[in-house]
């Protein structure tokens, strides 16, 4: 997936979920996507390659760092809390070594439930009263 169409299918997923704000508060090419405040997701463009910030939890964010070139540790943030996701398996790091061999890729699926396991690991660290939504619910989360 190319990177214009990992931002555009990201941003229009993102825009659907309650609360959701829209700011640049590192200027215009910096899209933060907050929660009630929080953010859970930024678009950007590193070295020409549009990528996003996205919240994960540490045991799936090394799983899929080695797993999808097109995923790396979050770039200026929490290497172990956030990854950043960039299109055409343009891996932020630089180095262009991921799994190529093992032949995944980004697909709209992927990065639909990253979109989502963002949005809702920042909700979940909300007290209750003031969430937007059930994290453990919201999404089709939890109908296993």
């Amino acid at each position: 997936m190319d990177g214009e169409t990992v931002i555009n299918v990201a941003h229009e997923q993102a825009m659907q979920y309650p609360s959701v704000e829209l700011d640049y508060p590192f200027g215009p090419d910096s899209a933060v996507y907050k929660v009630r405040g929080k953010m859970f997701m930024m678009a950007f463009e590193l070295r020409g390659t549009p990528s996003l910030n996205l919240k994960i939890d540490p045991l799936d964010g090394e799983v899929l760092r080695d797993a999808y070139p097109e995923i790396s540790p979050g770039y200026h943030m929490n290497k172990k809390h956030w990854i950043t996701v960039a299109g055409d398996g343009g891996a932020v790091g630089g180095d262009g070594h991921g799994s190529d061999a093992a032949g995944d890729r980004l697909d709209a699926d992927l990065l639909h439930d990253l979109v989502l396991e963002s949005y809702c690991l920042v909700v979940a660290k909300m007290p209750k009263k003031v969430r937007p939504v059930d994290p453990e619910s919201f999404g089709g989360r939890g109908d296993d």
